[in-house]
């Protein structure tokens, strides 16, 4: 089964239901991942229980950047990944690659990345949050990629034709909050240069974070929310306008948008307890927006335990917690053009 992480990573943007912000990308609103659910929130634009223009930015931005930092090394890997498939079958290989598109681009942390992999390419990173688009730019002036990557605001995936071909399309957690995600797909394969590649980051497996006994509530707490978050994912799916209602089938899309070889890999994020403040942070987030967005369907006893695990100040909480850990699988679907 495809994971649905609602997590709140940071690309695209958080969906405003469960679970939070996907790592890299801000299409999906501010919500937190559910554990259980893998589509966290990348990409922006798609919330989901709250129009994204309900949603403040200026303050869900740093969050969404915290988020997407924490998974730096799944994007570091997938990145030297694609770098391989570039040159693999006769391929252009990465030197060639001069124009890249990181479509729901959140504040940019995967968009830096990419320029870093592809020190010869302009990479633009497209999505409808203004101040989103202004973190991902002050980040790679940072970083001093400030002459290489560009912004550019425009729906998912809407807006793309004025920025011409690409050598190489990335798109995390953002798609499935489109409902017709075959035609989503299609219409990203169709801006790639011959030869280029397109990579979709969805699925995976749901994050896990504490035991299944932590000594507060019931044990199984983890398993309970990705019930609940998979039931909220469902319902997010089919109320979105154009909603198929059939197979997610990832590979199969690539190949119905003309794309060839496709292939498949999953990337691991293992940070063992005692964790780190900034993954706590992330966690936190992610529980939180739980509560938010779907809290009203768990039972009391879970509702307790998360309000006890988000408090700061109870010595219970995930914030004081020395088996706090975080492990997590982030799936990229990938396939060039002919």
């Amino acid at each position: 089964m495809t994971r649905h992480d609602h997590s709140v990573t940071g690309e695209g943007h958080l969906p405003a239901g469960p679970g939070p912000a996907e790592p890299g990308n801000h299409s999906s609103g501010p919500g937190p991942a559910a554990p259980g659910n893998h589509h966290s929130a990348h990409g922006h634009g798609h919330s989901h229980g709250q129009d994204a223009t309900d949603l403040d930015w200026e303050v869900l931005g740093p969050v969404l950047e915290n988020g997407a930092e924490v998974h730096l090394p799944v994007y570091e890997q997938a990145v030297d990944w694609l770098r391989t498939l570039l040159a693999a079958d006769g391929g252009p290989g990465p030197d060639a690659v001069r124009r890249v598109l990181d479509v729901g681009s959140g504040p940019g942390v995967a968009a830096c990345v990419l320029a870093q992999a592809f020190p010869d390419a302009e990479v633009v990173a497209v999505d409808p949050g203004a101040a989103l688009l202004e973190r991902a730019r002050e980040r790679a002036v940072r970083l001093g990629l400030g002459d290489r990557v560009r912004t550019h605001i425009a729906e998912v995936t809407d807006g793309l034709d004025a920025l011409g071909g690409a050598d190489l399309i990335w798109s995390s957690k953002v798609l499935h909050h489109i409902g017709d995600q075959r035609a989503a797909v299609a219409a990203l394969a169709g801006h790639l240069r011959p030869g280029g590649l397109l990579a979709i980051a969805e699925g995976g497996l749901a994050p896990r974070f504490l035991p299944r006994d932590i000594g507060i509530g019931r044990p199984g707490l983890l398993a309970r929310l990705d019930a609940a978050g998979e039931d909220w994912f469902t319902r997010m799916r089919t109320a979105l306008p154009d909603s198929e209602d059939g197979l997610e089938d990832w590979p199969a899309f690539l190949a119905d948008a003309g794309l060839r070889t496709p292939c498949t890999r999953s990337f691991l994020l293992d940070l063992p307890a005692p964790l780190a403040g900034a993954a706590r942070e992330y966690v936190v987030a992610t529980l939180t927006r739980i509560l938010e967005a779907y809290g009203d369907r768990l039972d009391e006893d879970d509702r307790t335990t998360l309000a006890r695990l988000t408090d700061p100040h109870d010595a219970a909480g995930f914030a004081r917690r020395p088996d706090a850990f975080l492990l997590a699988v982030q799936t990229v679907h990938t396939a060039r053009a002919r």
